[in-house]
Order: structure tokens, then sequence, then C-alpha cells
């Protein structure tokens, strides 16, 4: 189990995560949320660089019931832009920290992922699941992404 102390985020993180744009509309999003079962989206602009987080919790804040609405309008909501929902003050990770840190991160802030930018670049992100899944090969005894020895075969 002490081998987890040695594991970073890289070792866990899911690369090449799916994005959206400020102006995705709610509407793929759901559909995103529907088909994959992820906790938040990162939002990023034309660079790939990090501008806000939109999770499942903000899509559904769009539905509250208000005095002007007591049945919200599915079809304007879901037109809407990611940008009247997201969240701009984003808590983000990098891929060189420790695991350690990150469980508490996640236990600190209630959140269920993060993402994990660098230089600027979304790059992955890590969830609940993905720290369980590296306690989990702690136990068995795997090496961690980031200390295994390099491949030094060479091929005829």
């Amino acid at each position: 189990m002490y081998e987890f102390l040695d594991y970073y985020v890289e070792d866990v993180m899911t690369t090449s995560p799916l994005t959206v744009a400020p102006e995705t509309p709610l509407s793929a999003v759901e559909e995103i949320f529907e088909r994959h079962d992820f906790n938040g989206l990162p939002v990023v602009d034309s660079s790939n660089r990090l501008v806000g987080w939109l999770t499942k919790l903000d899509v559904l804040k769009a539905f509250q019931f208000t005095d002007d609405h007591m049945f919200p309008p599915y079809e304007e909501i879901m037109k809407q832009p990611v940008s009247s929902v997201w969240s701009q003050q984003v808590l983000t990770v990098t891929p060189r920290m420790h695991l350690t840190r990150l469980l508490e991160k996640l236990i600190e802030t209630g959140n269920k992922s993060f993402p994990v930018v660098e230089d600027e670049q979304v790059i992955a992100v890590v969830a609940r699941e993905d720290v369980l899944c590296g306690l989990r090969r702690a136990v068995a005894g795997s090496l961690p992404v980031s200390k295994r020895p390099e491949n030094t075969s060479i091929l005829p």
C-alpha cells in the first residue's frame, strides 16, 4: 500500500479528454453527459486553454424554479450556451501532483473531478474513480506509469 505514495496524477489521469467550447449549446453537453458518465467537462478556447469547467450540477442549476418560471422552458434552456452556466473559477491540478495530495483536494473540495493542466493546456481529466484505481493498483503492487522502466528493447 505504501506504493501509493509514489503515484502521481499522471499515473491515473484520463488523457485527451472531451472538451467543449463556451458557445456549445447545453443540449450537446447533455448528450455527452448521457453517453459518457463524466462528472464535468473542461471548457476551452480555440487554443485548448482552459476557460471554464462545466458539471452536471451546473446544467441542473439552469432549471431552477423561480417566480418567473414555475416550469422552466426546457427547449429554451437547452439552446443556451455553456457560458451561461459554467464555472470560470476552476480548480486545476498538474500531472506531477502527488496522488495523495489529489486525494486530499478531492475530499477538501467535494469535487468529483479536476482538469489536468500543463503549460496552460488541458491535457487530461482526473476523477475520484481514477484515484480509486490508483489505490487498487498500489495494493496489487503494480508500478505507476511514472516509475516504469523505459522500453529499451531493440526490434530487429
